[in-house]
C-alpha cells in the first residue's frame, strides 16, 4: 500500500439519526481554494488493469464518474469500502485484497474523482458526496447480487474524511468502521501540507469535522495510527478514539511505524486488529 501525504505537500448519536445524510455532509469549500487543492490532492493515473478484480463506475451527484475496485472472493464474506490517500489510487490495494480475503472480507476500493480512472478533478467540497455515492453504489450491488449486507467502510489519511462522514451519515448501514491514520482537526492537516490557515480566513468550523463525525457513530469501530507518524500525529489517533461513542472500539498505535509504513511494520498486529473488527461488525446487530 502507497501514500503520498507530504509534509509540505458536537453532533449526539441520538440527533444525527434524525438527520438527512446530506445534513451531516460538512461544508468544505473554502478548502477548494487552488493553492489549498494543490497541497491537498495528488492524483495519479491507474495504469495496472484489474487483474483478480473488476472496475465498477458509480455515478456522483453531478454525473461524474468514479471509479470503484471490486476484489469479490466470497459472497457470504462481509465487504470492505476502502477510501485511499490523498497519492494512492486503487491497484496500489491489489495485493491487500487476498490477505482479506483470509480473514473473510470482501474488498472494493473508491477512488476520489481525478484519480486513477475516476473522472473530474479532485474536491474537497465533493469528498463526502463522492463517498456517499460510491457507499449506495456497493450497497446496491450486494442487494443485487444476493451478497452479504454487511458493509465495513474504511478511511486511510485523507480518506479518513470519507469513511468518518459515511459513518455519521449512514449509521444503520455501517457495520463497522476503520480510520487509519486519519485527523481529528482539519487544522492540523493545513499544518502538514504547509499551510497557514489563519491567512485564508479558515477555522475548524470549514473544515472535514471529522472530530464530530465520529461522535455520531456507535458501532465497531477500529483505529490504526503509526506511533511514530510525523504527518499525522498519533494524538489525532487518540483524540477520534476519546470522541468515540462505541462500547466497541479499540485504538492500535503500531511501535516504530510513520504514516506510510503501517501495514509493513506491523502487518501481523495490523491483520489481526482487522480480523477482531471484522468479527465484531459481522456478528452485532445494526443500530
Amino acid at each position: 500500500m502507497r501514500q503520498m501525504l507530504r509534509p509540505l505537500a458536537v453532533l449526539l448519536v441520538a440527533a444525527a439519526a434524525t438527520l438527512a445524510p446530506e445534513a451531516l455532509m460538512a461544508d468544505t469549500t473554502v478548502l477548494d481554494r487552488p493553492a489549498i487543492a494543490a497541497r491537498l490532492f495528488h492524483p495519479r493515473p491507474e495504469p495496472a488493469p484489474a487483474r483478480q478484480s473488476r472496475d465498477r463506475f458509480a455515478a456522483a451527484p453531478d454525473g461524474t464518474r468514479l471509479h470503484l475496485r471490486e476484489h469479490i472472493s466470497d459472497a457470504s464474506f462481509a465487504t470492505l469500502l476502502l477510501f485511499h490517500g490523498n497519492g494512492e489510487i486503487a491497484s496500489d490495494y491489489d495485493d491487500l485484497a487476498p490477505l482479506l480475503a483470509g480473514l473473510r472480507l470482501n474488498l472494493v476500493v473508491a477512488e476520489f474523482r481525478g484519480y486513477g480512472l475516476s473522472e473530474g478533478e479532485p474536491t474537497a467540497s465533493r469528498l463526502a458526496s463522492d463517498a456517499d455515492a460510491a457507499f449506495g453504489f456497493v450497497k446496491a450491488r450486494l442487494e443485487a447480487a444476493g451478497a452479504s449486507p454487511r458493509l465495513i467502510v474504511m478511511g486511510r489519511s485523507l480518506g479518513s474524511a470519507c469513511a468518518l462522514s459515511l459513518a455519521a451519515s449512514h449509521p444503520g448501514g455501517v457495520d463497522g468502521l476503520v480510520v487509519e491514520s486519519g485527523f481529528a482537526g482539519t487544522l492540523a492537516l493545513l499544518r502538514v501540507l504547509g499551510l497557514d490557515a489563519r491567512a485564508y480566513g479558515i477555522t475548524e468550523a470549514d473544515g472535514f469535522g471529522n472530530l464530530e463525525h465520529v461522535r455520531s457513530y456507535a458501532g465497531p469501530t477500529l483505529f490504526i495510527h503509526g506511533a511514530r507518524d510525523d504527518l499525522i500525529a498519533p494524538g489525532e489517533a487518540r483524540a477520534l478514539y476519546a470522541a468515540s461513542p462505541s462500547a466497541q472500539k479499540a485504538l492500535l498505535l503500531i511501535p516504530g511505524a510513520g504514516h506510510n509504513d503501517l501495514f509493513f511494520v506491523g502487518r501481523e498486529r495490523y491483520l489481526d486488529a482487522l480480523a477482531r473488527l471484522a468479527t465484531l461488525a459481522t456478528g452485532a446487530e445494526r443500530k
